[in-house]
């Protein structure tokens, strides 16, 4: 018998160890960005450190919950709505989604490149385009009122005089005025359906937060006086387009919402859908426009918007709820609950009307797109996350 030879013990341990890692699946964890068009990577759950078989469950839950909220031709829209200002689409698509991880797809269903109406993820849009706008120092201050640039009448009373950049963006301005046909008020059955809300005081601004769709039309207005150029257009040059957009995505403008600017009629755009037009756009192309956040603004080596402004934008305001930037976020105050309670505190979406969803979890690289869905994105996103626990 040979005498025990432990380093070819040792030698064939390691050969085992090479062996088994060959058959590994890679695991990608640089960040990668799509090119335009369809080349979008994909990779298999395995290879960016997620559970594959937990990952099909979160998928097939995600295809059970058609929204119940908005008809699928919406005939219920001025019901819930008021008095539409301008277009609807006479359908949509299904349930449709879309997982990233590192930026590749590891997970797609449903119809994802059907361009559809996202109603208030729209605000997180304007959100940046207001971003840029003070990258830029075309506002040279968000603390800056809104009244000592723009002049057109809209900030001249005593209420509105005193309402900034941040006021708007932070949903608190307590702009009071008339807009497009429709009054900050919210009051008129006819006007705002379901949204009609009951008359009160008016605050000071900046200390009282309000979801208000007049509101965040007057700030688009506002910018629009500021670029003096179509929003859309600002939206496709300075976003979509840098970020490999498709050429499908629409921003839609009610009829009646024009404006002069230096002697030019020019369209107002919205931050939503709730009486009409809006931005229509696919789940993939949202998935982009998520991604570039989680990217902290930059894309593939350009800064699009600021890392600065990202982190401002996701930051908590001092009233109301959960909210940054036009961007909802789980950050909840001593004794509140998390808005999902399954993910990270550092998460953030862009959140709209059907429901229309894109989250996007820095702490585990990951962004979610789910539209028309029924319910609180937690019940998914608790169940991509349990994919990534049972992968790591």
């Amino acid at each position: 018998m040979r005498p025990f030879q432990p380093k070819i013990w040792a030698i064939w341990l390691l050969l085992l160890a090479l062996t088994a890692a060959c058959h590994r699946p890679p695991t990608d964890t640089r960040p990668y960005f799509p090119p335009k068009g369809d080349g979008w990577a994909h990779r298999n759950p395995a290879q960016v450190g997620m559970n594959a078989d937990k990952l099909a469950e979160a998928v097939a839950f995600a295809k059970t919950q058609e929204t119940t909220q908005m008809a699928p031709d919406f005939s219920t829209q001025e019901e819930i709505f008021g008095k539409l200002l301008g277009p609807m689409p006479t359908s949509r698509a299904k349930t449709n989604g879309i997982v990233l991880r590192h930026g590749y797809i590891v997970a797609e269903w449903g119809d994802t490149e059907a361009v559809d109406p996202t109603y208030s993820v729209a605000k997180s849009v304007l959100s940046t385009v207001l971003g840029i706008t003070l990258d830029r120092k075309m506002i040279p201050d968000i603390h800056q009122p809104v009244a000592s640039l723009i002049h057109d009448g809209g900030y001249e009373s005593a209420q509105n005089r005193a309402i900034t950049w941040e006021h708007h963006a932070r949903q608190s301005s307590e702009w009071e005025g008339e807009l497009w046909g429709k009054n900050s008020d919210f009051v008129g059955k006819e006007a705002f359906g379901k949204g009609e809300r009951k008359p009160r005081a008016l605050q000071t601004p900046g200390t009282y937060y309000e979801y208000n769709d007049v509101r965040i039309n007057r700030l688009a207005l506002s910018l629009l006086r500021i670029w003096k150029k179509p929003l859309p257009d600002v939206v496709r040059d300075e976003i979509m387009n840098p970020i490999g957009a498709s050429d499908t995505w629409r921003y839609i403008t009610y009829p009646n919402a024009v404006a002069t600017v230096d002697g030019k009629e020019m369209p107002s755009v919205s931050g939503g859908t709730r009486w009409g037009g809006g931005l229509r756009i696919s789940a993939r192309d949202e998935a982009r426009f998520g991604y570039l956040f989680l990217r902290q603004g930059n894309w593939n080596g350009k800064q699009i918007v600021s890392s600065d402004w990202v982190k401002q934008a996701t930051t908590r305001g001092p009233v109301g709820p959960a909210y940054g930037y036009l961007w909802w976020l789980n950050t909840p105050k001593p004794g509140e609950t998390k808005p999902w309670p399954d993910a990270p505190t550092s998460s953030f979406a862009a959140l709209g009307a059907g429901q229309n969803t894109v989250w996007v979890d820095p702490e585990h690289d990951i962004v979610i797109v789910w539209r028309w869905h029924n319910g609180n994105p937690n019940e998914l996103i608790k169940r991509v996350l349990a994919a990534v626990n049972a992968g790591s």
